[in-house]
């Protein structure tokens, strides 16, 4: 690392991602300072992370939760508490701080992405739902801007790695094209899901959905994993990063999660990533990045991995990750309305009043009735991933849980 310490805010510091960073940066005290962290609600969370961590600021999107918080920081000097969604998305472009952390789940999260990338900032991306909104948006804003977005969801993060990487290049990679590249494949662990048969799935619980087999992530995005969609939107968000089509993405299912991505070159070599299912390991490369941290994740022992197994998913058993494919081949405003549709049908699935083998058909049936464009503002989007929502519940009211 350089001798410039890097001001750092985690957006999202609560959840997983910003609990893997906070452990990261905590390795390296000479070259990282922790500015600010955002949450939503979670006000234990986020005192923890105060006592701990001392930042500058401390602010949480919802205001009663943010009153509670100041009331619990009373004794502790030198935080500023602040409340609001502006204030989140002001707190990602504060020119105090150098290295955005954009880890808010959902589409929640794109306000403060947008505007970590118009302030210019060096943005460790792990909302994959900010690309796939409003991916074009995004990335044309970096190159206006200068902001330096490096992918965080461990699959990106592997096909970056697998690049010929230049330090002077758009985002820190040589396009695909001129560095030969034909092919890029993400990997999947299939869920807990990959060899339960379909005929059940109506019977699927929440806490089943939510169980994963390797990773430890929130519930959102555990059921994301269960119905693949969460593979759908990496595909989405691999072309728009990437900068490439549908086609050139690949997905396999690998139940190990050991090979987190592949990259395939045109002369026949075929390059992996491989590294335990941790991210603190795709934290540390994006906040070291040209250079390397210590993250402390132990290395491979590749004398005991045994047995790697790669599959082709089944469209039978995962129908979103065609669906993502679909919306991606419609563009702009298809992958704002799936992103919409997803997102309530599993706020439903989780709430009780969604049964889990319906999801896929509530996301369809929202883009079945859509108004596909390509082009779109950023409001469009917006508003086109608010409609998709609202009919979206009104799938779910019509069909319930029976």
């Amino acid at each position: 690392m350089s001798n410039t310490i890097q001001r750092i805010a985690i957006l999202g510091a609560t959840g997983s991602i910003g609990t893997s960073t906070l452990d990261v940066i905590t390795r390296h005290p000479g070259d990282f300072e922790l500015h600010t962290v955002t949450a939503h609600r979670d006000v234990a969370g986020m005192e923890r992370i105060c006592r701990a961590h001392h930042p500058a600021r401390a602010v949480m999107a919802d205001p009663d939760s943010a009153a509670a918080l100041a009331r619990r920081l009373q004794d502790l000097d030198g935080v500023e508490v602040a409340s609001g969604d502006q204030c989140v998305a002001a707190a990602a472009a504060d020119p105090a701080v150098d290295t955005v952390v954009a880890a808010i789940v959902g589409a929640a999260g794109l306000a403060s992405c947008l505007a970590a990338v118009e302030a210019g900032k060096k943005v460790l991306l792990a909302n994959k739902e900010a690309l796939v909104v409003a991916g074009e948006l995004v990335m044309a804003t970096a190159s206006r801007t200068g902001a330096r977005i490096l992918p965080v969801d461990s699959e990106h993060n592997g096909v970056f790695q697998c690049l010929p990487g230049r330090a002077d290049a758009p985002h820190g990679h040589a396009g695909l094209a001129e560095a030969g590249v034909t092919r890029l494949i993400l990997t999947a662990s299939g869920g807990p899901f990959r060899e339960r048969d379909p005929a059940t799935f109506a019977q699927i619980r929440v806490d089943e959905a939510c169980a994963h087999p390797t990773w430890r992530m929130g519930r959102k995005i555990s059921v994301d994993s269960a119905t693949m969609m969460n593979k759908g939107l990496e595909v989405i968000e691999a072309c728009r990063f990437f900068q490439c089509q549908s086609d050139q993405v690949g997905v396999v299912i690998h139940p190990q999660s050991l090979v987190h991505a592949l990259v395939q070159y045109r002369d026949g070599s075929t390059l992996a990533q491989l590294g335990a299912p941790d991210m603190r390991t795709p934290i540390a490369h994006a906040l070291g990045w040209p250079g390397r941290l210590d993250s402390g994740v132990a290395h491979l022992d590749i004398t005991r991995l045994g047995q790697l197994d790669f599959l082709p998913p089944d469209g039978r058993r995962f129908p979103c990750l065609e669906l993502a494919r679909d919306a991606l081949e419609a563009g702009a405003t298809a992958t704002a309305a799936l992103n919409g549709a997803n997102e309530a049908a599993v706020e439903a699935f989780i709430g009780g009043s969604l049964r889990f083998d319906r999801i896929h058909a509530v996301i369809e049936q929202t883009l079945e009735h859509m108004d596909r464009r390509g082009d779109a503002s950023l409001d469009d989007l917006v508003d086109c991933e608010q409609w998709a929502r609202t009919h979206a519940a009104d799938c779910i009211r019509q069909w319930g849980v029976a």
